[in-house]
């Protein structure tokens, strides 16, 4: 066996989406209609039937090929490539951090989210 390719493990993917939009494993199960349980076995899970993914994603606001796509490395260089482009490009002079900006638009997007969560619990709970 190869220690060069990284094995595909969907479940992992969804599960750290989750985890960065702040959302419990319980929320998600209610959203998709099961048990904390079934989340967990889906996010231990190397690969994932094609609706049900497709279900997660709309739950997440994401779409499949951006949950199958999902890496931790693109979204540090993301945010690296965007912070290199501010500070380091010598043509380029702000007169603000671009990681401030960075770091004020995370923290609004957490907001989002946990107003969203709490929106879609209160929902669940309401049925």
């Amino acid at each position: 066996m190869s220690t060069a390719t990284k094995p595909y493990h969907i479940g992992r993917k969804i599960s750290r989406i989750r985890e960065l939009k702040d959302m419990k494993q319980e929320a998600l199960a209610q959203a998709l209609g099961m048990s904390q349980q079934s989340v967990s076995t889906m996010e231990n899970s190397e690969t994932i039937d094609e609706e049900k993914l497709k279900e997660v994603a709309k739950v997440l606001g994401m779409t499949v090929e951006a949950i199958k796509n999902f890496s931790e490395e693109a979204v540090i260089n993301y945010f690296n490539n965007i912070y290199d482009q501010g500070v380091f490009n010598t043509g380029n002079y702000c007169n603000f951090n671009p990681l401030d900006k960075v770091i004020e638009l995370y923290e609004r997007l957490v907001q989002a989210e946990k107003e969203k969560n709490e929106y879609l619990e209160k929902l669940l709970k309401g049925k």
